[in-house]
């Protein structure tokens, strides 16, 4: 199925390709754990799962990386091959752009296959484990364990607040303040000493509040109850997080939104397919922003496909937005911009450049506009 020259092709483009994903991926992982180290040190996230927050958020921007990568991958393979006239013998040996093209498709294909396979089904997989995560994260119940010292914590929609003045170790805690408005009467407690524990039965956690005082009571009236203690318990009860992020569509199956005449789900389908068709579109245009040969002057390829690279991806936010808000017809979605980008670039790179040469003939004559006509 596959000849020499499809087998090298192949190679050629998946040795960059690995080279570039790889360091593509270890720049945006850097950037993912500065950030999740950041939510951990605020207290927003606990330090126990943040290696696979960092994996979900990896798999999560891998359909959106893969395009990007793999049009530089095959940019920088060609220019190689074209530096090294590699290209130059190849057409001296009948193997024009038609076979180029064949080539690319056999790597391009397989790579269009897995940013699917991430888009259109683990995508939203990832998506709802990292919401849940962060609406677990906001629930005391899991974020307990990531107390800090100096900070003030919120439960229960804010019905119970919580200060810590210093932490230990072993969940040891100090100085802690806690407001509780749950029920008729205001309840602050107070204690010198604290502990973090879980119920091994029930799987419930509690704050155990240790040698403290306890005031009840109505906040301008004089009835408060005024009490001590040895020991309180403060369970902390497990909200619903079911419910926390069902509402974003990028956690939805696509089985469920195939099909779908909601405009929102329409645009999150279509955002979903744009990484795939984007890997084929700009395999198609690799090859004419390509130079042939090392003696041609590749700086107006080089700028055409840096202005492509950012026109490309700019205007998938853009037509996005314009079919998500309405200002688009239904008909044409948001997938335009992919032809309306791949015809712009084979107008003016294919064949051979036709208005790049009579930009040249005109700079060279400028008063030959006629003649070149």
């Amino acid at each position: 199925m596959f000849g020499v020259i499809d087998r090298y092709f192949l190679l050629e483009a998946f040795k960059v390709f690995a080279a570039v994903f790889g360091a593509v991926v270890l720049i945006v992982a850097s950037m993912l754990f500065l950030r999740t180290l950041e939510q951990v040190n605020t207290g927003a996230l606990g330090s126990d799962i943040v290696l696979r927050f960092l994996g979900l958020q990896l798999a999560r921007d891998t359909a959106s990386l893969l395009p990007p990568v793999f049009f530089i991958s095959i940019l920088v393979a060609l220019g190689r091959m074209a530096r090294d006239s590699e290209l130059i013998a190849f057409g001296a040996c009948g193997i024009g752009p038609v076979r180029t093209y064949r080539s690319l498709l056999y790597a391009a294909i397989p790579i269009a296959v897995l940013s699917a396979w991430f888009s259109l089904y683990l995508s939203p997989l990832v998506v709802t484990e990292i919401a849940e995560l962060r609406a677990r994260q906001k629930d005391q119940t899991y974020q307990i364990t990531g107390l800090k010292a100096g900070r003030f914590y919120q439960h229960e929609n804010g019905q119970i607040t919580v200060y810590i003045g210093e932490t230990a170790q072993r969940g040891q805690l100090r100085n802690i303040f806690l407001h509780d408005r749950r029920g008729k009467q205001l309840k602050i407690v107070f204690s010198k000493e604290g502990v973090l524990r879980k119920d091994e039965v029930s799987g419930d956690q509690f704050v155990t509040l240790m040698d403290g005082r306890r005031y009840d009571g109505t906040p301008g009236k004089a009835d408060y109850a005024l009490g001590k203690f040895e020991r309180y318990n403060l369970r902390i009860e497990p909200s619903e997080m079911s419910e926390l992020y069902t509402w974003k569509r990028a956690t939805y199956a696509t089985s469920a939104l195939i099909g779908s005449d909601d405009l929102l789900d329409k645009a999150e389908l279509q955002h979903r397919l744009a990484s795939p068709l984007a890997i084929i579109t700009l395999t198609l245009m690799s090859v004419p922003l390509t130079t042939k040969s090392p003696r041609q002057r590749g700086t107006w390829r080089l700028f055409v496909a840096f202005l492509t690279y950012f026109s490309f991806f700019n205007l998938q936010r853009v037509a996005t937005s314009w079919f998500e808000t309405g200002a688009t017809p239904a008909w044409l979605g948001s997938l335009w911009y992919q032809a309306l980008i791949l015809v712009l670039v084979l107008l003016v790179l294919f064949p051979d450049g036709r208005w790049l040469r009579w930009i040249r003939r005109f700079k060279t004559h400028p008063g030959s506009e006629a003649a070149v006509r």
